[in-house]
């Protein structure tokens, strides 16, 4: 419970969703053994299939001949083992060999809606995390309002740490290249843009105004800085300095 409060949401999610691969590999060795073990007994129902057929027949007869007084019994008495039968069985193996069934597709389904609804709960989650904050400023708004305001003061603080690490690092990028001492060559020495270091172009080119300074800008990064050099405005004296620790500390609180 305090790992969920401290953690990032985020970062809980991801955690939450590796916790899942556990049971999805479980489940995947399951049906692996479950599409083995039905391959070999198909194999052996097929393959250990054995059928028996038997045929037999006979025919016994005896006649008595004559005509004397005596005949007739014997006849009578030896007549009746006179038999005959015609004998057909078939039989095979079948009731002892397995009768694999494979999973079909709704068991398949079945199986994994349990892993599928955990990952939906998963990604869900930090969502409903998002809840907390509302059911708690639905019943403590003051202690919300502080909270409001405790951030947006941090954002100010951050946005303004980061233009001022920015404007240092311009300024020691534009410290790499010095100033020329004869304007005119500038046309001859190729310098990257000091903001975002694409190569100089005539066409896509705007030098400091100041002949002190040697920062180059492409046209962009010159309408993004309000066409006033970072690397030399006045007012602000740290951006000389090369301290990026400091502003990386500064934006860190």
């Amino acid at each position: 419970r305090g790992r969920s409060w401290r953690t990032p949401p985020r970062s809980l999610q991801v955690l939450e969703l590796l916790e899942c691969i556990p049971p999805l590999l479980l489940l995947l060795l399951a049906w692996g053994l479950d599409h083995t073990l039905y391959t070999m007994l198909s194999i052996i129902q097929q393959h250990s299939f054995v059928q028996y057929s038997f045929r037999s027949s006979h025919h016994l007869s005896v006649h008595v001949t004559g005509t004397s007084l005596m005949a007739p019994l014997p006849r009578s008495t030896i007549g009746s083992l006179n038999t005959s039968s015609d004998t057909e069985l078939e039989t095979s193996n079948f009731v002892c060999l397995p009768q694999p069934r494979g999973m079909t597709q709704q068991q398949y389904i079945a199986s994994c809606l349990p892993l599928a609804v955990l990952v939906l709960l998963c990604l869900l989650q930090v969502y409903m995390y998002r809840l907390r904050r509302a059911i708690a400023a639905f019943y403590f708004p003051k202690r919300e309002k502080s909270r409001v305001l405790y951030l947006y003061n941090k954002l100010l603080r951050q946005r303004h740490c980061f233009v001022r690490l920015q404007r240092k690092r311009i300024a020691r990028r534009a410290r790499r290249y010095p100033a020329l001492r004869w304007p005119r060559l500038r046309r001859w020495v190729r310098r990257p843009c000091t903001v975002c270091g694409e190569p100089e172009s005539p066409q896509n080119h705007q030098a400091c105004p100041s002949p002190a300074c040697g920062a180059t800008y492409c046209r962009p990064c010159w309408r993004d800085v309000g066409r006033v050099c970072p690397a030399c405005t006045p007012g602000d004296r740290g951006l000389s300095e090369d301290s990026s620790e400091d502003g990386g500390l500064c934006c860190a609180g």
